[in-house]
């Protein structure tokens, strides 16, 4: 049989992640969050930026659309 492949995506960039790369961060109020790379996670635990701000991030992609069809 073949191996099931989990995909979970980033919690920065939104890209997904393969099973077995990346890191997994939990929170002391147990919310739990997956980083594709250092670069991601840096932005979001060290420097806390928002994903939306990044033209890179799928969360930039997704929030100019709704603001571009909404207004």
């Amino acid at each position: 049989r073949g191996a099931v492949i989990k995909m979970v995506k980033c919690s920065f960039c939104g890209k997904e992640i393969e099973s077995g790369t990346g890191k997994i961060y939990v929170k002391t109020d147990g919310k739990v969050l997956h980083f594709c790379s250092m670069k991601c996670e840096k932005n979001l635990l060290k420097l806390n930026r928002k994903p939306r701000d990044f033209k890179w991030t799928e969360h930039y992609k997704k929030w100019l659309d709704f603001i571009l069809t909404n207004f």
